[in-house]
C-alpha cells in the first residue's frame, strides 16, 4: 500500500515505524528537515520537506496514485486542508486526519463528509486517551482494558498478586474457580517475556496476565488474580489541556474530581466550564499545594500535561505523599521503559492509542478493530470472516484445523449477539467476528491473508 504521512513528529514517526515494517511504500512530509533526516536514517522510507497542505508538495509526494493520506501534523487546519486538496485535486481514496480541537470534534458529523471537508476517517488522540483512562477508573486494578465487538467482549491486563485464587495454580484450575464464567488467558508476560499459556502453565506472582471475557465478567475474572480494589472515589487530575478538561468532564458527575492547572487564564476558563470539578491554579510539583489538597486521600492521581518530565515528577511526588495510584501520560517511548518498574502504576502512550485506531484502516482484510497491547509488543485484531469452505481458509473449519502463524491464537468468536470464548472445536462461520491475538507482528500479513476470501482457493 502506498501511504503518505503528513507530520514527522512523535505520532507521525510512530505511525511510519509501524507501517514501514509491513511492506508499505511510505512517504513522510514535514517542514522540519532534522526530523525527516532522523526518520530516513532509521527506516526504509521516502521523505519530503514542505507544507503538507500545499498542492505542489502533495503532488511531489505522489498523492495522484497514493492509496492513503494520513494527516497527523500539529495543526488541525493543515490536516483538514490537506485532506480537502488530496480529494479535490488527486482523488486520493483514503484520507485520515488527526483532529484535536473539541470544537471540531463536536461538529464532526456535519463537517467531515465528502460534500464538506472530505475526511474519511477521524483520529482524535485526546478522545482515545480519555477513553483509555476512563476504563482504567471503571475497573480498579486493571492495567489495560480494550473492548471489541461494540463493547460485548474485552481483553484486560491485570497483575497477579498473592490473594488471587489462581496465583500459584495451573490454568487448568480456572474452570474450578469460575464454573459459570467463560474466560481465557490469552497471553502472559513474565519478566517481560511473552508466554502463550497451556493448561499446565502456572500463574506466578508478578505475572502480567491478559485475559479475554465477556465485558460483564471483567471484575469477576480480575478477582481470581488479585484482591479487588475498592471503587475509586477521589481523583486528582494534573493538566487542563484538551485531555484533562475532557476527562474531568467525563468523570465529574460520578467522582470527586480536583484539577490542577498551572496557567492562570486557563484555570479560570476551566472553573467556568466544569460544573462539579474543583479547579486549582498552581504547580502540581508544589508539595505544599498537594498537602493542602490532601493528596494522601486521593485514589487516583492522573498527570496528563504535555510535558513528560513534569508528569513523571509530579506523579512520583504524589505517590510518595500517599496517593494510592498514579497514572501518567508519557510521549517518549524511552521514558515508558524507564518508569516501568518504578512507583508509576500505569503509563499511557498517546502514540500507541493513535496507532491502534489507525491500523484498522490499513489492514488488508475486513478488520474492524485493532489494539496494541503492552506498548506495541503484541496486537489484537477483530476481523470478520467472509466466504465459504471453497473460498476461505477459515470459514467452515474448526479452530484446531486453521493453520495459524506462530505466536497467534484465536481468543473469541462473536456471532450476532452470542459470544464464544474460542475452543479448538469451535467452527468459524461466515460473518463471524473473530478476535485474534498476535505476539509476533511480522506474521500480521499472514493473518490478514487468512481472512481474505480467494475465489480460486481450493
Amino acid at each position: 500500500m502506498k501511504i503518505i504521512i503528513l507530520g514527522a513528529g512523535q505520532v507521525g514517526g510512530t505511525i511510519a515505524e509501524n507501517l514501514v515494517g509491513e511492506n508499505n511504500d511510505i512517504t513522510v512530509v514535514d517542514t522540519d528537515w532534522e526530523r525527516l533526516r532522523q526518520l530516513q536514517d532509521k527506516f526504509d522510507l521516502r521523505v519530503l520537506q514542505g507544507h503538507g497542505s500545499h498542492p505542489r508538495v502533495l503532488r511531489e509526494a505522489g498523492a495522484h496514485d497514493a492509496d492513503m493520506l494520513v494527516a497527523v501534523t500539529n495543526s488541525d487546519e493543515t490536516n483538514m486542508i490537506a485532506c480537502q486538496i488530496a480529494y479535490s485535486l488527486f482523488n486520493t481514496p483514503n484520507r485520515i486526519a488527526r483532529i484535536r480541537s473539541p470544537d471540531y470534534i463536536c461538529e464532526s458529523d456535519k463537517l467531515f463528509q465528502s460534500e464538506a471537508i472530505p475526511i474519511e476517517r477521524l483520529i482524535s488522540p485526546e478522545e482515545l486517551i480519555i477513553d483509555s483512562i476512563y476504563k482504567l477508573i471503571e475497573y480498579p486494578g486493571a492495567l489495560q482494558v480494550v473492548n471489541f465487538a461494540k463493547g460485548k467482549i474485552s481483553i484486560v491486563a491485570v497483575k497477579a498478586y498473592y490473594g488471587g485464587l489462581l496465583v500459584g495454580n495451573a490454568l487448568s484450575s480456572m474452570h474450578e474457580h469460575m464454573p459459570y464464567i467463560d474466560a481465557r488467558i490469552a497471553i502472559i508476560f513474565r519478566k517481560d517475556r511473552p508466554i502463550l499459556p497451556q493448561s499446565s502453565t502456572p500463574i506466578e506472582m508478578g505475572d502480567e496476565v491478559f485475559f479475554i471475557a465477556a465485558s460483564q465478567h471483567i471484575r469477576a475474572v480480575m478477582s481470581k488474580f488479585q484482591r479487588l480494589e475498592k471503587p475509586y472515589k477521589r481523583i486528582m487530575i494534573v493538566g487542563g489541556g484538551n485531555i484533562g478538561a475532557g476527562l474531568a468532564h467525563r468523570l465529574e458527575n460520578y467522582y470527586n474530581v480536583k484539577l490542577i492547572e498551572r496557567n492562570q487564564k486557563r484555570a479560570t476558563e476551566l472553573a467556568e466550564q466544569l460544573h462539579d470539578t474543583i479547579v486549582f491554579y498552581g504547580d502540581a510539583a508544589d508539595q505544599e499545594l498537594l498537602e493542602e489538597e490532601h493528596v494522601d486521600q486521593v485514589d487516583v492521581f492522573i498527570a496528563i500535561t504535555n510535558n513528560d518530565e513534569a508528569n513523571i515528577m509530579s506523579a512520583m511526588l504524589a505517590k510518595k505523599m500517599g496517593a494510592k495510584k498514579v497514572i501518567v501520560l508519557i510521549q517518549r517511548r524511552a521514558y515508558i521503559d524507564l518508569v516501568k518498574d518504578s512507583v508509576i502504576d500505569i503509563a499511557i502512550s498517546p502514540q500507541q492509542a493513535t496507532i491502534s485506531s489507525l491500523l484498522g484502516y490499513v489492514r488488508k482484510a475486513d478488520i474492524v478493530n485493532v489494539s496494541s497491547l503492552r506498548y506495541g509488543i503484541a496486537e489484537v485484531i477483530e476481523a470478520i470472516a467472509h466466504g465459504n469452505e471453497n473460498t476461505s481458509k477459515i470459514v467452515g473449519r474448526i479452530v484446531e484445523e486453521i493453520k495459524l502463524p506462530p505466536g497467534t491464537t484465536i481468543g473469541a468468536i462473536v456471532r450476532g449477539g452470542d459470544i464464544f470464548i474460542a475452543s479448538r472445536h469451535d467452527k468459524i462461520k461466515h460473518g463471524d467476528h473473530v478476535i485474534i491475538l498476535i505476539t509476533d507482528k511480522k506474521f500480521i500479513p499472514d493473518v490478514e491473508r487468512l481472512f481474505q476470501p480467494n475465489l480460486f482457493f481450493l
